[in-house]
């Protein structure tokens, strides 16, 4: 069974007399094995920018950095001074990606998951004052279920999503984390049944 929890009083309001499935707390905004990628994919980048910055600033101190400036631009002489600017702030906006990753990464491994309800008739998700809820119609019915019945992940797979960078045909559906909250088995069954109820789908 899920645990009774008290939730915060403009969910309560958004909520009115809807009958409620289950109401949890996640522990987590993401898993710590997707936030952990995105920090480690962070150091790495940065870790690449560090060392092709430091290649350009030697062969910049070694005046070889006028070669390579030359080479690319053998067609535009006296652009040489501009062209090293461009190079600067082409690897300064790398760096800054990588930060971001960095960043980006380490905050969703602090931040809390928040308020899951399901009804019904959606999913409410409530975190931080900022309320956003889905229709069962647009989940497609993957569902994945980790840990534990006193403490687990459920992954729910919506319609919705994007394609792969690079890849025209690979397409990656937008995921809702319910992460580290008790008695998940149970709300899998009840995400599945409420996800069935409204397929549209039709019935062949």
């Amino acid at each position: 069974m899920t645990e009774q929890i008290t939730l915060p009083e403009e969910l309560n309001i958004s909520l009115g007399s809807e009958s409620r499935d289950f109401a949890v707390r996640g522990r987590r905004a993401r898993p710590i094995g997707s936030s952990m990628s995105q920090i480690i994919f962070g150091i790495v980048w940065l870790g690449l920018m560090t060392f092709f910055l430091s290649f350009f600033f030697d062969s910049f101190s070694q005046g070889g950095i006028k070669q390579i400036i030359s080479t690319i631009n053998d067609a535009n002489e006296g652009n040489s001074q501009n062209s090293g600017i461009f190079v600067v702030i082409l690897f300064g906006v790398f760096v800054l990606i990588g930060i971001y990753m960095l960043l980006a990464g380490v905050f969703s491994l602090m931040k809390r998951g928040g308020y899951f309800v399901g009804t019904p008739t959606r999913l409410i998700r409530f975190n931080r004052g900022k309320m956003m809820w889905d229709n069962w119609d647009q989940f497609n019915g993957n569902i994945e279920v980790s840990g534990n019945n006193n403490r687990g992940t459920i992954t729910l797979e919506m319609r919705t999503g994007h394609k792969a960078f690079g890849k025209s045909n690979s397409y990656i559906p937008n995921i809702v984390y319910i992460q580290g909250v008790p008695g998940v088995y149970e709300i899998e069954q009840i995400c599945r049944k409420r996800i069935k109820e409204h397929d549209p789908t039709p019935v062949l």
